[in-house]
């Protein structure tokens, strides 16, 4: 190592962290969780604690009526393999009850069964229970039978409570036992959703619950719109969307979304369920003096993982547009991550009526009939999303760094932007405790692309140990980048007191594999199971250099593959390193332990998986559009890892390397060496892989017809086109399934255009989008087998007229004209490139 003598000081952004304004307090609400239970669940004012250590939960919603049974499992593994520690679900009374006394639970209502498939793979469940629900279900999932009686719903008329009391108890009957005092999953209860004026009638539906038989530490509430809660009864949670399906065709970029990309305190999203409410509400926290945010923490359930589209307005969120509202809520303070909706789904057939929210309900906007996609980072079909790798990158530093963050204050620098309007001010935020944290930074939002910001460098002052001023060389914070910095952060006893590299995870490496082959050729047992060195992940920042400050009083030799390295002060400063799976630093610790940093590129870091494989926690790297779930009960409990991905040959790389080479059902296995990972290469049984995509043919049935004319309904906004369009005007095409063709794990892809679009076996609707310039995804194993291999598919699509007052990205208006295609009202339909999309289930196990 070198002495370097200290560049010149430029400008830096200063930010100062203080001491808390309000002490911790504890034990100070009525939510106390079971008692026994041998990690209690408690709140404080600023954090959650579980088994006395700070808790950072992640949640993300999926409902399971609206997925098939038979699926759910590996459902909730991907979503385990995602990063979410707790699923959340409406339990919506319409789907269970449409038929007054009939309430059911079979089939894909089996409450229960989800519940225990949660327990089952280590994951806490939160039923929100309602009795409405909104969740863009007919009635908000109130029955029709409900409506039509003399009674007052979402208030204390006994009328409306009465068979509120039923549902309840139904609800408790099938959650019976699994509650925290009994081992069960059940970690909280959501009461009602978007009441803001009643917190009588939240406290009622709470003790009614209770009555009933249910059960859990937390209790809560939604909490936006300047809600009224019954003090100290339910703990207030928080929300925010990229975008929005529910305001104006006409109205622009809503700045209730705008604001999410921005660093401030302010909790309360003022614009979710804006519609519903009879008056406009402003930058609110929950008004009961006793609910106020100083004895809350900021907790949220509905951080947009996508979002719907309705009829007159169709946003389309991109993957940074997910990843940067998440990381930003980090910044912000947030201590849970709740989303809305992680997985997508499709609305059951209703016996009586459909099932989605609609004008003809007197709902203000009108929804598919079919899809619930909500362009989730999984899909309606389980589709792997980029907004999934962007969320399970947050994840993974939140599991393995979420006991640091938690307790750890927001701090906003005294340069804040100057508004919503303000692009050009950097948006940047820390939290930290006395002598260290992290840094946040946003230079992301949708529709309006922000500027780089050349020469930049921070100061962080401390209120215990000196200010940190990083990194040593100015940088450029590049257009569209949102990262976190870690600042302090010890890793096995070396002190990293900045990189400028976002932290992914740690994994335990083997001494013996300390040349990072794979071979374990230096002595270890190469089973990972905790012999070895922590190796702490980071994930350069795309675009910014690659620098580690490591304090010098805590090391003893340093070793780097490539770059720099030099003495600053009293630090070892790293510089030039080529991120990539061998980029590993190599670390003596001053207590005489080895510490690795291993900086992958930004890309692969997207594709990085952590999970218990082959007896031991591992990181996996998967191909980009494929996905990993680890099953610890598979195989009578030795556990598997299975790849989902494009169907031919794939690969993934682990670290630790197992034992013994893994064995792919039904597939050869080739083994090579990637960097300090393991890569093994997975190819079919001597056989030609298929291939990923094979072209379908779309012909043309019937020729299109009129647009229909416009129709307006509740908030004179446009309504969809009634059904009898589709039988007279839509263009139909018909699509036949090949013979041989695998109906499980195919996706039929339509590139379209047009105004709305629906799939139909026969008679039967099976699908149905709004046109937004997105594919069409329509999975052939939901279709029923015997009719559509002989009769195939009839896709009809509908133009819309020129006058339609709906909303449409830009640049998502039409699509290449292909045979059949015409202009209809000034509107273009087409049926574009169709082609099934095949993908394959890898099972990955031990010899």
């Amino acid at each position: 190592m070198t002495s370097l003598r200290p560049p010149p000081r430029s400008t830096s952004l200063r930010l100062r962290v203080s001491a808390p304004a309000e002490p911790l307090l504890t034990g100070h609400l009525p939510l106390t969780d079971a008692p026994g239970v041998p990690d209690p669940i408690e709140v404080t004012s600023r954090y959650l604690t579980r088994g006395g250590r700070p808790w950072f939960p992640v949640s993300g919603e999926f409902h399971y009526t609206r997925y098939p049974a038979g699926e759910w499992e590996e459902e909730l593994l991907k979503m385990k393999a995602g990063g979410v520690t707790a699923v959340a679900s409406y339990v919506i009374w319409i789907h269970h009850e449409e038929t007054e006394g009939r309430i059911r639970f079979d089939g894909d209502r089996d409450l229960r069964r989800f519940a225990r498939l949660c327990a089952r793979h280590g994951l806490d469940f939160i039923p929100r229970i309602g009795p409405w629900s909104h969740a863009e279900v007919r009635n908000g999932g109130l029955p029709d039978w409900l409506l039509t009686r003399a009674c007052t719903p979402r208030t204390d008329d006994p009328a409306y409570l009465e068979p509120v009391r039923t549902w309840f108890e139904a609800i408790a009957g099938q959650l019976s036992g699994l509650d925290r005092a009994h081992g069960g999953p059940v970690i909280a209860i959501q009461i009602e959703n978007e009441l803001y004026d009643q917190p009588g009638h939240l406290l009622t539906l709470k003790r009614m619950a209770q009555a009933a038989g249910l059960s859990a530490p937390l209790w809560t509430s939604t909490a936006w719109g300047g809600v009224q809660l019954p003090p100290g009864e339910l703990l207030p949670l928080y929300g925010g969307y990229p975008e929005t399906f529910w305001t104006e065709a006409d109205g622009g970029w809503p700045d209730t979304c705008r604001k999410h990309f921005f660093f401030t305190h302010q909790r309360d999203d003022e614009g979710i369920g804006a519609d519903l409410r009879p008056t406009p509400v402003r930058g609110t926290e929950p008004t009961d003096s006793a609910d106020s945010a100083a004895r809350f923490p900021w907790a949220t359930c509905e951080l947009g993982g996508g979002m719907a589209v309705s009829y007159h307005r169709r946003p389309r969120v991109e993957a940074a547009d997910v990843g940067a509202l998440g990381l930003t809520k980090i910044g912000c303070g947030s201590v849970w991550q709740g989303y809305y909706m992680f997985h997508g789904g499709t609305n059951p057939v209703g016996e009586r009526t459909t099932l989605q929210e609609s004008h003809a309900t007197g709902y203000p906007n009108d929804l598919p009939v079919r899809t619930y996609d909500f362009q989730a980072p999984l899909g309606e079909y389980g589709q792997y999303r980029p907004s999934y790798d962007e969320l399970r990158l947050q994840h993974l530093l939140l599991a393995d760094f979420g006991s640091l963050l938690a307790p750890m204050e927001s701090f906003l620098p005294a340069r804040q932007p100057s508004g919503q309007d303000d692009r050009d001010t950097l948006r940047w935020a820390v939290r930290a405790s006395a002598d260290s944290g992290f840094l946040f930074v946003n230079n992301h939002q949708p529709h309006d692309e922000l500027p780089a910001h050349p020469d930049t460098s921070f100061t962080v002052e401390f209120p215990a140990g000196p200010a940190l001023t990083f990194p040593s060389t100015p940088v450029t914070v590049p257009t569209g980048a949102y990262f976190c910095w870690p600042l302090r952060l010890d890793v096995g006893g070396l002190r990293l007191d900045w990189a400028t590299a976002q932290p992914v995870c740690t994994v335990v490496v083997d001494d013996g594999d300390a040349d990072g082959d794979g071979d374990g050729d230096g002595g270890g047992d190469g089973d990972g199971d905790g012999d070895g060195r922590t190796v702490l992940v980071l994930a350069a920042t795309e675009g910014v250099p690659v620098e580690l400050a490591l304090n010098a009083e805590t090391l003893t030799s340093v070793r780097s593959p490539s770059g720099e390295c030099v003495t600053l002060d009293d630090r070892v400063l790293i510089t030039g390193l080529r991120p990539g799976t061998d980029a590993l630093v190599e670390v003596d610790t001053a207590d005489g332990e080895r510490v690795g940093l291993l900086v992958l590129d930004a890309r692969t870091a997207r594709t990085a998986y952590k999970g218990v494989a082959w007896g031991a926690e591992r990181l996996v790297l998967c191909e980009a559009g494929a996905g990993v779930v680890f099953d610890e009960h598979a195989r009578d409990g030795q556990g598997e890892l299975r790849v989902h991905g494009p169907a031919g040959a794939t690969s993934f790389a682990v670290l630790p390397a197992p034992p013994r080479p893994p064995v792919v059902k039904g597939a050869h296995v080739r083994e090579s060496a990637d960097g300090l990972f393991t890569r093994y290469r997975v190819t079919g049984d001597g056989r030609e892989p298929r291939p990923v995509l094979r072209a379908a043919e779309a012909a043309l049935v019937r020729a299109v017809g009129p647009a229909p004319e416009p129709v307006t309904g509740v908030q004179g906004r446009a309504s969809a086109p009634a059904d009898e369009h589709y039988d007279t005007t839509a263009a139909e095409y018909a699509i036949t399934v090949p013979d041989g063709l695998p109906l499980t794990g195919t996706l039929l892809r339509v590139h379209w255009s047009g105004d709305v679009a629906r799939a139909y076996v026969g008679d039967r609707l099976v699908a149905d989008q709004f046109h937004s310039g997105r594919v069409w995804d329509i999975a052939l194993d939901r279709l029923p087998a015997f009719a559509v291999r002989g009769e195939g598919l009839r896709l009809r699509v509908l133009p819309r007229a020129a006058d339609a007052r709906v909303y449409v990205p830009e640049g998502a208006q039409g699509t290449p004209r292909t045979e059949g295609a015409s202009d209809a009202g000034g509107a273009v339909v087409a049926v574009g490139r169709v082609e099934w999309v095949m993908t394959r289930t890898w099972v990955v196990g031990e010899e």
